[in-house]
């Protein structure tokens, strides 16, 4: 079947997942107060914060509580959709400042530009929010790569470890599941993916998996297409 769609992962896949924990997630752990007590007002901000009472089950939850609960669901990792738009708001000012840019593999840079150039439309699909997968190709390492894709897909989709995710994109990409390729580098998405009919590739750049149960490669040049 041939691939006439690729979605890929970011943290771990075209990116070192060390970028996101050791600069992205420090910054936005370290100015989230601020920025919070200077936007609180914004009809943006307000909609984050009501969806982060949800995840509280407080409704009641005041500004400083809500603090509290961002910084702490950053130091748990927690996949929280309110926590990730927040995130991607507060990058925003980061990558535009210049403190940092987006990182990105140098072979993930050249075969997403090759697969691009060949007509193969190209997708994201990552924890992190829209704005912030946006944000980290559109300030990467090797400029401006937004051109590239043809769409973006993040949690308000549905989990990454669930097929009815995949199932989604597929419908919303607009071609048979088959004909998409599921890049990631954890093999319980990739196990999501499979289930939802798409084709599937691991990434394991450091070390090999014993049983992955998918095609694994360390490098995206060694990607079948």
């Amino acid at each position: 079947m041939t691939t006439t769609a690729i979605l890929t992962d970011i943290e771990g896949t075209t990116t070192d997942i060390q970028f996101v924990h050791r600069v992205l997630f420090p910054y936005a752990y370290e100015k989230l107060p601020a920025y919070l007590r200077e936007h609180a007002g914004e009809a943006a901000i307000e909609s984050i914060l009501e969806q982060a009472r949800e995840e509280l089950g407080d409704m009641e939850a005041d500004l400083e509580t809500l603090i509290g609960a961002f910084r702490h669901w950053i130091e748990q990792d927690r996949k929280v959709t309110p926590l990730k738009a927040l995130q991607g708001l507060i990058w925003v000012e980061g990558y535009r400042k210049g403190d940092f840019k987006g990182h990105l593999y140098e072979d993930a840079c050249e075969y997403l530009r090759r697969w691009h150039d060949s007509g193969i439309r190209l997708y994201v699909f990552s924890s992190g929010s829209v704005k912030a997968q946006q944000l980290l190709f559109g300030y990467s390492d090797f400029g401006d790569l937004t051109p590239l894709f043809s769409g973006y897909f993040d949690t308000n989709t549905g989990p990454k470890r669930d097929a009815d995710s995949y199932r989604q994109i597929a419908a919303s990409i607009g071609c048979p599941a088959e004909e998409i390729l599921f890049l990631s580098d954890v093999v319980e998405e990739l196990d999501a993916a499979r289930d939802a009919g798409l084709g599937t590739c691991l990434l394991a750049r450091d070390e090999q998996p014993e049983a992955a149960g998918h095609p694994v490669v360390q490098r995206f040049d060694e990607i079948t297409v």
